[in-house]
């Protein structure tokens, strides 16, 4: 049922000055000082209404609440876009002006420990229950308070689903199995919303359930169905700028931590280094997700991370090579959005000495497959 903004601003101000939390019994009391009758029915929505202003996520909460929404992205107070894996729709949620959106995104952003105003007009945040939170005020953002949510998965897909889907080619499969089961190091790589946790999630499902799999995480997304998971997160540093911890020394601990699997949900930075030093240290199988718009470009990526974090370009290549097997690169359609897997890759040392992505399996959009010049190699270095 609709409830009318000037009952639920009523009863807002009445719950304020009596300082009680927006429950149905209160509402209900403060519905009886409006000299109104009002049902259940009726009492309900209005909490509801309230409880969404106050502490939920407002108009945006219906939108959360669908279970194949993955983003919700909000361009001031008339455009509300969401996502949910065949590219961006428009809905019809609005907001009332630019101050209602910027109220909940100062709420949401203080609700994670962080601060967002006109002296620090933008913020990058992890809620509670593992949505990220990105937000930009006026004037940075000349058309209205931008809103980013990214919602972690609401379940696990399987190998086998995500073939239905048509996420994985059928022809993929026993390669990818045989990837995981033989232990080999790989990146699942993409650009943003390509679903590179969604199938990382999938292969780790197929390790040995009597491997220990240590995740570390900046928030907790990877839902791999295994008995054995041990989750470390990040945190982010706190007002006054301490207390944060970050990826790499997470990598560090995790491998304190009696691992057969190490498993880093995105490589972004200095914890690559890490990374690349636990793989060549014995730890068999470790895995995670880049950013890259191709296979190809996954060694200068990973060049360019490791130079900031210090190393030549000659150290970064020789771990590189020693340490990672593969590459899984996921694509979308920009026709129907739809996320899949464009190709394999191997990583293979050149005479020159540098790491090169080479070809072993591509895909077309209609799920073909195409051998490369790397098939051969990959194929003797998974079992059957």
């Amino acid at each position: 049922m609709t409830v009318s903004p000037d009952l639920v601003e009523a009863v807002r101000v009445r719950l304020a000055r009596a300082g009680v939390e927006p429950s149905a019994a209160q509402v209900a009391v403060a519905l009886r000082a409006e000299k109104s009758v009002y049902g259940d029915a009726e009492i309900l929505a209005v909490a509801r209404a309230l409880c969404a202003d106050l502490i939920g996520a407002g108009p945006l909460e219906p939108l959360l609440a669908e279970p194949d929404v993955t983003d919700v992205l909000v361009n001031g107070p008339r455009e509300v876009w969401v996502d949910t894996g065949h590219g961006l729709r428009r809905t019809s949620v609005t907001f009332t002006d630019d101050g209602a959106v910027r109220r909940l995104a100062q709420r949401l952003a203080a609700a994670a420990g962080r601060r967002l105003d006109d002296a620090s007009p933008y913020v990058d945040a992890r809620l509670a229950g593992g949505v990220r939170l990105h937000a930009v005020l006026p004037p940075v953002a000349p058309g209205g308070t931008c809103l980013s949510l990214r919602l972690p998965p609401k379940r696990t897909f399987t190998l086998a689903s995500l073939v239905e889907a048509g996420t994985v080619p059928p022809a993929a499969v026993p390669v990818l199995t045989s990837m995981v089961s033989g232990r080999l190091a790989f990146l699942v790589t993409g650009g943003t919303g390509t679903g590179k946790t969604t199938l990382l999630s999938a292969l780790l499902s197929l390790a040995d359930p009597r491997e220990r799999l240590l995740l570390v995480e900046d928030s907790a997304e990877l839902r791999p169905l295994h008995p054995h998971v041990v989750r470390l997160e990040s945190r982010p540093a706190n007002l006054e700028g301490a207390g944060g911890v970050e990826l790499r020394d997470l990598v560090r601990q995790a491998l304190r931590m009696r691992p057969d699997r190490v498993v880093v949900g995105e490589v972004r930075g200095a914890e690559m280094v890490d990374l690349l030093a636990a793989l060549n240290t014995g730890h068999e199988g470790g895995c995670g997700t880049l950013h890259a718009n191709a296979a190809a470009d996954v060694p200068p990526r990973l060049e360019a991370l490791g130079c900031a974090a210090g190393l030549t370009r000659e150290a970064v290549h020789s771990q590189l090579a020693a340490a990672l097997d593969v590459v899984v690169h996921l694509a979308r359609g920009r026709a129907d959005g739809r996320r899949r897997v464009a190709e394999i890759c191997l990583l293979s040392r050149t005479p020159t000495g540098f790491v090169e992505a080479v070809p072993a399996l591509s895909f077309d959009a209609h799920g073909r497959s195409h051998f490369g010049p790397g098939y051969d190699a990959l194929t003797t270095r998974t079992p059957p």
